[in-house]
């Protein structure tokens, strides 16, 4: 047998040798790429998560804010406190005791605080005897709304457990998750998180009365 017989014999051995090796290479590479292919649409499929922005109001109680003007959301961030209150149609009778205490400089002047600002409704709860009581002792009712004030802007998550020094020296409480959140163990968050020029606002459906 002469040598370009063998050498032929050779390199045929040698191609039957490697294709079942290529043809596993090959096999592999398209198994990976199915697989990374199943993968990715898996994931493009998942449906995503659909969560409330935190800093924006939450609430029931948002749906009673109007819509544009000055007592909306954005007209309420323009003005201080005191002011974007008394634009808001559900938080006269607060902002009738807040003048009588003499209170609106005060607040308005403030910077950085958040303020629970009871509804028409949370000051209805009072019986109307205790409530021209109140409205008529400056001082007690000057107590009573400054333990409504906190003297830093305060966030939803930090509302889930808090314990706060308010202006009136008094302690405020606040528990929940999930944007349903409240205060002292009796005054629920109805609208919470509204922004005004120098304060944060979360409006409740009940009046806090200070221990005396």
């Amino acid at each position: 047998m002469n040598n370009r017989h063998l050498r032929r014999i050779a390199v045929t051995a040698s191609a039957a040798a490697m294709l079942p090796l290529a043809l596993t290479a090959c096999s592999g590479d398209s198994e990976t790429s199915s697989s990374d292919s199943g993968a990715d649409k898996a994931a493009s499929s998942a449906p995503a998560k659909e969560t409330q922005p935190m800093d924006e109001p939450f609430g029931p109680g948002c749906a009673t804010v109007p819509k544009d003007g000055a007592g909306s959301f954005a007209g309420m961030a323009q003005d201080p406190v005191a002011t974007a209150a008394s634009n808001n149609p559900a938080l006269s009778t607060l902002v009738t005791a807040v003048k009588q205490a003499g209170l609106v400089d005060t607040l308005n002047s403030a910077e950085n605080i958040t303020v629970f600002a009871p509804t028409n409704d949370a000051f209805a709860k009072i019986p109307k005897a205790d409530l021209d009581k109140l409205l008529a002792n400056k001082a007690e009712l000057t107590k009573v709304l400054t333990s409504h004030v906190v003297g830093e802007k305060l966030t939803p998550k930090q509302l889930e457990k808090g314990s706060f020094d308010t202006l009136a020296k008094t302690k405020l409480t606040t528990s929940g998750s999930e944007m349903s959140y409240t205060v002292n163990d009796s005054s629920k968050v109805v609208c919470g998180n509204v922004p005004t020029a120098n304060a944060t606002v979360y409006i409740v459906d009940t009046v806090l009365m200070p221990a005396s």
